[in-house]
């Protein structure tokens, strides 16, 4: 961690290196460059999310097509080649009868 006299140091160094006329540029600048840090690191968390929920949903999904496999075997409907909306379907037609 810096203390008051680097700190003082180093604005010191600053003025002499690129002068007084220069340091609201360069303060203008270091903002500047730290929000468009921040964006990215935002939107870097949001994607990281995206990800996140899309590999759950996959593991859903799975769920879901085994709850209906096991549903259409309750009713007497081989699963077997076909895909979860043809099954619900079917599953769909015994429920009426």
């Amino acid at each position: 961690m810096l203390g008051t006299q680097e700190i003082v140091l180093i604005f010191l160094a600053v003025i002499i290196l690129f002068g007084a006329s220069k340091i609201p540029e360069l303060a203008r600048s270091l903002g500047m460059a730290t929000g468009e840090f921040k964006k990215a690191q935002q939107e870097a968390e949001r994607e990281l999310k995206d990800v996140e929920k899309s590999l759950k949903k996959g593991a859903n999904r799975q769920e879901d097509s085994n709850k209906i496999k096991l549903m259409a075997k309750d009713f007497g409907i081989e699963p077997e080649g076909k895909s979860d909306e043809e099954l619900l379907d079917e599953i769909k037609e015994k429920m009426k009868k």
